[in-house]
């Protein structure tokens, strides 16, 4: 971000958000469901209408949950949708999580994308990343060069505070809607993904989830689970200790391990 967008006021970057969508004139945005590329997907419906298509990657990576939350807003915006099969899981490089799962994955995606778009005739593609994931080590942001695919968050010097901002604006579901991120986020680097091991973390979270926990993740090591919550949530964990680890055992976790989320 250059100096001249960080002095921006918020007003200034939504006009030039709203000015560059404009000039794309059709597009194909990456949509989660997430806040970043909701609020992306509610500002370009507004300018473009039918013109701005919302496409989801579904896989065995994406929770149900969230597919249907996407889904939802998508509806609640009265967006374009497509919903497209991905294959990075029948990829070798993907499967191995070596460090750069996120480059394979995003690259199946932009691949579905561009067949969505050469069917519908849609010059460009875009997707949800803002200012703040400069500062991150974000593989799939180099797929998104190498696709083409345009940053118009972004590009208007948009961070996490604009985003959330322009979210509750439009009344958006996810305006407040904790960082989230695919399943396989929740399997060390070095261990193989596996549809398994997805499904496993899947129906560990939505285990835990249904004791009303709002932050959270279970990481998957082996036979153990690392229940990672808010730190405002780490106390009603400990004291849900016994029955949390009994639903994971089911599950084949013989260990439990509580952590903060966001912590080492």
């Amino acid at each position: 971000m250059s100096e001249v967008q960080s002095t921006l006021s918020y007003g200034e970057k939504v006009s030039r958000l709203r000015a560059d969508l404009r000039r794309l004139g059709r597009v194909a945005i990456a949509f989660s469901g997430g806040v970043d590329s909701s609020a992306l997907l509610a500002v370009a419906h507004e300018e473009l209408g039918q013109n701005a298509l919302a496409v989801i990657a579904d896989s065995a990576s994406l929770p149900r949950r969230e597919l249907a939350e996407a889904l939802e807003i998508a509806d609640q915006l009265g967006a374009a949708l497509e919903v497209v099969r991905t294959d990075e899981g029948q990829d070798p490089d993907y499967q191995a999580n070596l460090g750069r799962r996120c480059y394979f994955c995003k690259a199946a995606l932009f691949r579905a994308m561009e067949g969505v778009c050469a069917a519908r005739e849609i010059p460009w593609m875009a997707f949800g990343e803002i200012t703040d994931d400069f500062s991150d080590h974000r593989p799939g942001a180099q797929a998104a060069r190498e696709f083409g695919v345009v940053a118009p968050l972004s590009a208007a010097g948009m961070g996490k505070d604009d985003v959330r901002r322009m979210a509750a604006e439009y009344n958006l579901l996810v305006a407040d809607k904790p960082a989230s991120a695919c399943l396989a986020s929740r399997i060390p680097v070095g261990t193989v993904v596996t549809p398994e091991r997805l499904a496993t973390v899947e129906r560990a979270e939505e285990a835990v989830r249904a004791l009303g926990f709002r932050v959270l993740r279970v990481r998957h090591h082996g036979h153990m689970a690392r229940v990672e919550v808010g730190a405002d949530e780490r106390p009603r964990a400990l004291e849900l200790c016994s029955k949390i680890e009994h639903s994971l055992a089911g599950l084949g976790f013989d260990r439990v391990q509580f952590a903060t989320y966001g912590s080492s």
